[in-house]
């Protein structure tokens, strides 16, 4: 049975097909049934904020995202309010405490704003923990039923790098906003006219910044615990400025709907921005997400008018003849994308455009990226060098570089 005709629900209820999903995000077939640890896609992207009502509002002002659910203790949640929110086939859960002694607060105390879950949907929780336990994985939540009127949603967690875990959801006995526990929610925010439906469609990819030496570690924990399959490797002059270096390989699901870069800082003249993420997140976590949409000039055009600094590109890298020869025939033409910063890079299977944000809270850690993928299965090579040294220009200003 090959999977790409193996829709998640949220893909479904986005209007999404498998032909924009390959487009999207890479999506390739595979054979599900010989997997030891399906994994079908993305389940939600999980926040913790220092204020998570004022972080939901900027995501739906800013990023355009729909909340969609909520519970907090107006439901019986006295511990933290949390906020749902969709944009096309991707949820963010925002949560935040409210009561003082929540474990939230020591997480916050010590990560600042960041990612604690990387939920994925499987179709077979117990299946799945069962591969992991044997595999060595730390399991640190049983599987579980939670239940209410809307049906049942099947749950575990396995520990990964740093404080981030994995919760493992099989909802497809549920047909409930998104877990018991959770009421449906609406904002009274009011679209500007014109404005796109959404700003990104899907999910790309959610890289890992670990620690130096640790990379092949986790590596091998998603090839042996996950069955996940490597994609790339870059290492020395692919990833390296004059000042700062890093290693990064990918890992990938049997679909590629789930990739994980995994980076791990290298020996330079300075701090890398691994260093730097190390350093203020105090210790390993999740570095960026990459969104994906289909239309990255309307989308950044969008973000820019609603207040989202993206880092600058220099006029010298759309100008270099060796970029403008490598890739070839682009579906805008080259000053369109020099006029927003939008970096381009081609690969044997096509192309890709793509731009990053600026750290999207105090502590310079967490950043968005955005990619429109047209062909290409990579993650934008060629543009390593440029990228790095935005960033370093960036860590300079901060002091950290």
């Amino acid at each position: 049975m090959t999977d790409t005709a193996h829709l998640t629900l949220q893909e479904r209820e986005a209007d999404l097909d498998a032909a924009q999903l390959k487009q999207l995000v890479g999506l390739v077939e595979y054979d599900a049934d010989s997997d030891p640890f399906p994994v079908t896609g993305w389940d939600a992207i999980v926040f913790v904020s220092g204020n998570a009502t004022q972080s939901a509002q900027y995501y739906q002002n800013v990023w355009g995202m729909e909340l969609i659910a909520y519970s907090g203790p107006e439901n019986g949640n006295r511990d933290h309010k949390s906020f749902v929110l969709k944009s096309g086939s991707i949820k963010f859960v925002i949560n935040g405490a409210v009561d003082p002694g929540s474990p939230l607060v020591e997480h916050h105390r010590k990560h600042g704003d960041g990612v604690i879950d990387i939920a994925l949907e499987v179709p077979d929780v117990d299946k799945c923990v069962a591969r992991a336990r044997s595999a060595g994985a730390v399991v640190v939540r049983e599987p579980e039923d939670l239940c209410d009127e809307h049906g049942t949603v099947r749950i575990a967690s396995i520990g990964t790098y740093g404080d981030t875990v994995h919760t493992l959801v099989d909802r497809s006995k549920y047909d409930g906003v998104h877990l018991p526990g959770y009421q449906p929610a609406t904002s009274t925010l009011v679209r500007r006219e014109g404005q796109p439906k959404r700003l990104f469609q899907a999910l790309d990819h959610v890289v890992g910044n670990v620690e130096l030496g640790k990379m092949d570690e986790w590596v091998t924990f998603y090839n042996k615990v996950m069955g996940f399959v490597n994609m790339a490797e870059f290492i020395g002059d692919d990833i390296a400025t004059d000042y700062s270096a890093l290693m990064s390989k990918v890992v990938a699901n049997g679909n590629h709907r789930v990739k994980f870069p995994l980076n791990e800082p290298a020996e330079a003249k300075r701090k890398s921005q691994i260093d730097e993420y190390l350093e203020f997140y105090r210790g390993p976590g999740a570095q960026h997400l990459a969104v994906a949409t289909g239309d990255i000039l309307a989308t950044v055009d969008a973000l820019r008018a609603n207040g989202v600094e993206f880092l600058d590109t220099p006029d010298s890298y759309y100008e270099d003849p060796e970029l403008r020869a490598r890739i070839g025939k682009v579906r805008v033409p080259v000053e369109e994308l020099q006029s927003r910063g939008i970096l381009v890079d081609r690969d044997e299977d096509g192309y890709l455009l793509q731009i990053f944000t600026k750290p999207l809270g105090d502590r310079p850690t967490v950043f968005f990226e955005l990619i429109e993928r047209h062909g290409s299965l990579g993650f934008g090579k060629g543009n390593f060098k440029a990228l790095f040294e935005a960033i370093e220009r960036e860590q300079d200003r901060r002091g950290n570089l």
